[in-house]
């Protein structure tokens, strides 16, 4: 039984996410203690709980401590299986958390793997959808994973309501020596159930900004009718992004600068990954065969707590150089 410290490094959720995700595809069980340790209310909320129990069904688990609030979960997979699933959070909770779970262990189901999820697609403290599609698996896609993914509804906080469809191929990932390179910045300013001009106004606030910096910008609008409320706006060119949510008196020029903002940062880094991907590729390229290599902007507590669980499940396979801000990951061919 391998053991992992939730309160570790960041002491949140991607603990719980990155070990459960490991235990899969490994088949190794674990106990996870001290879940979210670190955060105002520990232990499994709503999200947490939908990401484990969809781990469960794909693994055939035995899962203790399965409830909401629990600071203890142990999960003892017995065997992978592709098919067709649905997941509804019932609340704003992030579908894309939730693919940071069972993502990685579809890949090494025998058939392809269908994942209907119902919440937030667009909410605070997550990667928002367009990230995920735009940023995140286009680095997958050089490891060789195939996914494909389709927002049929975008679901915003405090309703959720988004719906995504994601196809996973079973693949042999490979790893990869990744290069800094640069594309022209693209984005989409997007809302429900508010006026054309949010999208708009969030679109050239990022656009004006980007534009001052020297930046060519391409962003697509999208104004639908919906379940929930609200706004943002996602901007991506190669591995790097940035995004602004709105909010309730928040002023749309405010949501569209502060992606423009993010994006920047980033793209003045040179560095291949942004900070926020460095981390979510690492379970990917450990599990692939070869080595993989990227920089990032900057070594966060999340990429430190991923190596951490890592190093319990493969052992000494992941090298960070702070200094550099480099990443070495020697691959165990797993998939």
């Amino acid at each position: 039984m391998i053991k992992i410290d939730g309160s570790f490094g960041e002491g949140g959720g991607q603990i719980l996410r990155t070990a459960i995700s490991l235990s899969c595809i490994t088949l190794k069980p674990v106990e996870i203690y001290n879940i979210r340790a670190n955060r105002p209310k520990p232990g499994l909320a709503a999200q947490h709980l939908k990401g484990v129990e969809a781990a469960k069904l794909i693994s055939n688990a035995e899962v203790e401590g399965l409830r909401l609030g629990s600071t203890r979960v142990v999960f003892k997979p017995k065997n992978l299986k592709g098919g067709s699933f649905r997941i509804d959070i019932g609340t704003a909770g992030s579908v894309t958390l939730i693919l940071q779970t069972v993502l990685l262990p579809s890949l090494i189901a025998e058939k392809i793997t269908f994942f209907e999820i119902r919440s937030g697609t667009d909410v605070k403290w997550s990667p928002p959808v367009d990230y995920v599609k735009n940023v995140t698996f286009k680095a997958l896609k050089e490891l060789n994973a195939e996914i494909r993914l389709e927002v049929v509804k975008r679901g915003y906080y405090p309703k959720g309501g988004g719906l995504v469809k994601v196809e996973v191929n079973s693949s042999k990932l490979r790893g990869v020596e990744f290069e800094l390179f640069k594309e022209k910045i693209r984005g989409i300013s997007h809302c429900l159930n508010l006026p054309k001009h949010v999208v708009e106004r969030q679109a050239k606030a990022a656009a004006e900004y980007l534009k001052y910096k020297g930046y060519d910008v391409e962003i697509e609008m999208e104004m639908n009718k919906g379940f929930s409320t609200g706004s943002g706006i996602t901007l991506w060119s190669g591995y790097k992004g940035g995004s602004g949510l709105g909010e309730k008196g928040k002023r749309a020029e405010i949501v569209g600068r502060e992606a423009a903002i993010e994006i920047v940062k980033e793209l003045e880094f040179d560095a291949c990954f942004d900070r926020h991907l460095a981390d979510q590729i690492m379970p990917f390229a450990v599990v692939a065969k070869g080595i993989t290599t990227y920089t990032t902007s900057e070594i966060t507590k999340h990429l430190i707590s991923n190596a951490y669980v890592i190093e319990k499940f493969l052992g000494d396979v992941v090298e960070v150089d702070e200094k550099k801000r480099k990443i070495r990951i020697k691959g165990v061919g797993i998939i």
